[in-house]
């Protein structure tokens, strides 16, 4: 969804925290995002509903799965488009307006011209490959977010999801969900997020080499290097249409007992600035920590019960959580200090994606966990807020 330079559904800046204090957390019934809603109404037939049911937020590595594994969670997207075909005359540029409302509302970085937002841009690209180059006439897009921006919980795999799906509905392509993983692999590079929130659950992902003369084409909208140069630039060619096969992905087993507290403090860290402070040449030796901590946590987590030591210990990281603590304040005490042998129920502890959210799973004791979490935080003098999710176990899906 929409973030600061990761960019996710536009290019914008942050929300406001809430004050640091142990509440308990959001839970689904006070969030109104529990699916992603197309209404389309055709004057000439009877109004058709689209439901997009959960388009999730997503938290990628997991630990040692860096660019390599990713969950969804139960924070989500909602979309409701209405086109109105009994006109072809549309005042509104590319035959398409937008109103948002969520996190990140009021700021004044949020655009919402189709032509400069990420989710439209995408709807357009897939459009454009299709030879359609703009919305149907008289389309009007309304957005609700409930993903918080910049924070590492995958706005922006949410937005690129969203548009894709967009655009295979309002130009009726019949894109299956795995063709649609290419297109987003075309313009989120990382496809940890995106498959999370587009399949659901725990999965994990490779991506494929791409050719660089195609990767360069403008037509293309780069979730990465929003807002210059943004990309999706309509140059009346046909962009470059994704490779069959661009990504893979698969699931793997998540025991029902694991929950995943996450505390999100009240700042962004963008994509780019996290990906910058990493090294471009690891050794040997944390190339294999990591390597063998992912294989062992990808069974792990399926295990009935949970086994905390082991999953704790196969959640350690030494490829990226290292050089990110220099971003995030208290990062170090967190991860250091917050242990299944002193805090029942925890599981283990890690950055969430690139951050600044923590990503704690446990089976229990929830409440506790989170508080000690945000009082690290607090010493810091960073506010945070917290909420308790649960796997996302089908992702985005249409209901018609």
């Amino acid at each position: 969804m929409p973030i600061k330079t990761s960019i996710g559904l536009l290019s914008i800046g942050g929300d406001g925290g809430d004050e640091v204090q142990s509440i308990p957390p959001e839970t689904e019934s006070d969030k109104p995002w529990h699916s992603l809603l197309f209404t389309l109404i055709h004057a000439s037939t009877p109004p058709r509903i689209h439901q997009f049911k959960e388009v999730p937020c997503s938290s990628a590595n997991i630990g040692p799965g860096f660019d390599v594994a990713g969950i969804a969670l139960t924070r989500f997207l909602e979309l409701y488009v209405e086109v109105n075909r009994s006109s072809n005359a549309s005042k509104a540029p590319l035959n398409c307006t937008i109103t948002y409302e969520g996190e990140g509302q009021g700021s004044e970085d949020i655009d919402l011209a189709p032509d400069r937002n990420l989710l439209t841009r995408v709807a357009l690209y897939v459009l454009r490959c299709h030879d359609q180059h703009d919305f149907p006439s008289q389309t009007a897009i309304h957005i609700k977010n409930g993903i918080p921006l910049g924070r590492g919980l995958g706005s922006s795999g949410a937005a690129v999801v969203a548009g894709i799906m967009l655009g295979n509905e309002v130009g009726t392509l019949g894109l299956s969900k795995d063709r649609m993983l290419d297109f987003c692999l075309m313009i989120e590079r990382h496809p940890d997020n995106v498959a999370a929130a587009l399949y659901g659950g725990f999965v994990g992902t490779y991506l494929s080499d791409l050719d660089p003369e195609d990767m360069a084409r403008k037509e293309i909208p780069l979730s990465e290097v929003l807002p210059a140069p943004a990309g999706g630039i309509d140059t009346g060619l046909r962009p470059p249409i994704p490779p069959l096969g661009i990504g893979r992905y698969m699931k793997f087993p998540w025991s029902p007992a694991i929950k995943a507290i996450v505390i999100i403090p009240d700042f962004e860290v963008s994509t780019a600035k996290a990906r910058g402070v990493l090294p471009t040449h690891y050794s040997r030796a944390d190339a294999v920590f990591n390597m063998q901590r992912i294989a062992i946590l990808t069974h792990a987590l399926g295990q009935s019960p949970p086994n905390p030591n082991l999953i704790y210990s196969a959640m350690q990281d030494a490829i990226h959580q290292p050089y990110r603590k220099e971003l995030i304040p208290g990062l170090t005490q967190i991860l250091q200090s917050v242990k299944p042998k002193t805090h029942l129920g925890l599981l283990g502890i890690c950055l969430s994606g690139a951050g600044p959210t923590i990503l704690a799973l446990a089976t229990e004791n929830f409440e506790h966990i989170a508080k000690e979490i945000i009082d690290k935080f607090v010493e810091a003098e960073v506010r945070c807020r917290w909420s308790l999710l649960e796997l996302a176990e089908e992702g985005a899906t249409v209901e018609r």
